[in-house]
């Protein structure tokens, strides 16, 4: 079994590989770090599951999602982030991933998740199932965040981490210009408009650190 680890904490990744070989000693593992190289791992050989986190330095991980699901579509993607279940969860599962914990679970509770999602199944803990009971209940508020894109999101994420334009650009390999679009797009979703506000908005609902 081929496992990808996929955060950019080193300390972080040693745990897990750790721990999973445990489990699984005959298990083969790759690290990375950064976007570029959890790429280029996923289309130099198959991968039987994928272990990532959402925060990395250079992006979101949540753009991996789709290129694990195309590359290695047998390959299941279990997230495993600081982020709070409530607000990136729903669109890690409507990304395709097969499962969702937070760094603050037991290691017990990954190894079932790893287990769940090798099986074909997907892991949803017990407070995340009450949260999507609320989420599909007729009483839900939608928070407006919740109406961004992928992309709209992970730019949000970088302005409120006080990364400039140019530099939002570059990390996400996108013109300045379109950036800026996206910007003036979230801005109107969230009803905002200076970047303090938008900085705010995010760290009041755990989008950032």
């Amino acid at each position: 079994m081929r496992i990808l680890l996929v955060d950019d904490h080193d300390i972080v990744r040693r745990g897990l590989r750790q721990l999973l070989a445990e489990a699984w000693p005959t298990a083969e593992f790759g690290e990375v770090g950064q976007l570029p190289a959890a790429r280029e791992a996923l289309a130099r050989q198959p991968w039987d599951l994928v272990l990532l986190d959402i925060n990395l330095a250079d992006g979101s991980g949540l753009d991996l999602i789709g290129d694990a699901r195309q590359r290695c579509p047998g390959a299941p993607v279990l997230v495993l982030s600081a982020y709070p279940e409530q607000e990136f969860a729903v669109r890690a599962f409507k990304l395709g991933a097969a499962g969702y914990l937070t760094k603050t679970s037991l290691a017990d509770e990954m190894l079932l998740a790893v287990q769940r999602v090798l099986a074909g199944g997907r892991y949803v803990s017990a407070s995340l199932a009450e949260h999507l009971a609320t989420v599909l209940g007729s009483d839900h508020v939608q928070a407006a965040h919740e109406t961004l894109s992928a992309r709209e999101l992970e730019v949000l994420r970088q302005v409120a981490r006080g990364r400039t334009v140019k530099e939002v650009a570059a990390s996400l390999n996108l013109s300045d210009k379109t950036v800026a679009t996206y910007r003036s797009r979230i801005a109107d979703k969230l009803g905002l408009s200076s970047n303090v506000e938008l900085t705010r908005y995010a760290l009041k609902h755990g989008l950032v650190d």
